[in-house]
């Protein structure tokens, strides 16, 4: 791939660093140039030094939870390229035809456009990285009979060299369609069927879904490029408009009722990266409930929300937050003929019926 003569031209831009239609044009314009990535710069220089990266193998779960996944030395040489070599080719055949790199936040997918978010905004991911990059020590070496593989969400591979910074490619991880001794056989070299050997065997998918990249050493400034926007949205559980939803519920909830954390957390952070709950607050009405009508209401379903003493209802977990949000909803009642308590899954508005006449 030749460099494209307008990187060096700074009144012209390449595909791929559009600050100026990306939200990091509010910050100043140090931290803009700081942020900014060129991304076919950087798979030309990344194609030169291919055959000299290092690569580690991790596995992350259903709740975002890090393995490293051990890669015997027979394999070593064979992992890179299944990462790498169609996304270099991908992204060179997109710098050919005119590729546009846009923020997804601020775009839809369509042909000839390549979406991206950052790990600041993707929370899930940004826990990812902030867990092998800074928390090494409390990552656990997956082993089947222990974590199993079933439970899997996605794999990530981490590039390393040292004229880059590190950067990582994702793939979503069928565990449901996992293989393991209970429940399959394999065909042996005499053609016989017999006991599977492997501990636990999966696929990798040899489509492009997601490569995060970027520049320096924080995190939150990597950038997510969606090769395959619905993958990278299963993966991390991101869903842009429907974060920005959640986002103005969650303002209207502190603006209305007192709530109590625990150190380093808050309803946005609880919330963000979490479907369930961000899909409940999607509808949410807020009604006229008072902070101690809210209370008492808890306390009458048998659902008793903790309180501070100066009466700040306590959010310990998404657990209590997924509460909160049911009473706000008045997702919860008696029945008035059996005395029983529900929760209501889903409600229709019956509307007033005329009196027959």
């Amino acid at each position: 791939m030749e460099n494209d003569p307008d990187l060096a031209n700074p009144t012209s831009p390449a595909p791929g660093d559009e600050t100026e239609n990306t939200p990091e044009t509010t910050e100043t314009s140090t931290n803009t140039a700081r942020l900014s990535f060129d991304l076919f710069a950087w798979a030309n220089q990344l194609a030169r030094l291919k055959n000299d990266l290092k690569v580690e193998l991790f596995l992350i779960n259903k709740h975002y939870t890090v393995y490293h996944l051990a890669v015997a030395n027979a394999l070593q040489p064979q992992v890179a390229p299944v990462f790498i070599v169609d996304l270099l080719s991908e992204i060179e055949k997109g710098a050919g035809l005119g590729l546009e790199v846009r923020a997804y936040e601020q775009s839809e997918s369509e042909p000839g456009v390549l979406l991206y978010s950052t790990c600041g905004q993707v929370s899930n991911a940004g826990h990812i990285l902030n867990v092998i990059e800074h928390e090494r020590t409390s990552i656990e070496t997956f082993n089947e009979y222990d974590h199993e593989l079933k439970n899997i969400k996605l794999i990530a591979a981490r590039f390393t060299h040292p004229e880059i910074t590190p950067f990582y490619v994702c793939k979503q991880i069928a565990g449901s369609g996992s293989l393991n001794e209970r429940t399959a056989w394999e065909i042996g070299e005499d053609g016989k069927l017999q006991q599977f050997s492997a501990a636990s065997a999966f696929k990798i998918p040899l489509d492009n879904q997601v490569l995060i990249a970027g520049n320096g050493d924080n995190d939150a400034d990597q950038r997510i490029f969606a090769f395959a926007p619905k993958k990278f949205e299963a993966m991390f559980g991101y869903n842009y408009k429907k974060q920005a939803i959640a986002d103005k519920k969650v303002e209207q909830i502190l603006s209305r009722y007192q709530l109590n954390f625990p150190e380093g957390q808050d309803l946005n952070t609880m919330v963000s990266g979490h479907p369930k709950l961000i899909n409940k607050l999607q509808n949410l009405e807020l009604g006229t409930k008072t902070q101690e009508e809210l209370v008492d209401y808890g306390e009458e379903m048998g659902l008793d929300l903790m309180t501070t003493d100066d009466g700040a209802i306590i959010i310990m977990d998404s657990r209590d937050i997924e509460t909160f949000v049911g009473l706000l909803n008045d997702d919860y009642m008696t029945s008035d003929l059996t005395g029983l308590k529900y929760e209501i899954k889903g409600k229709k508005l019956l509307e007033d019926r005329p009196a027959d006449e």
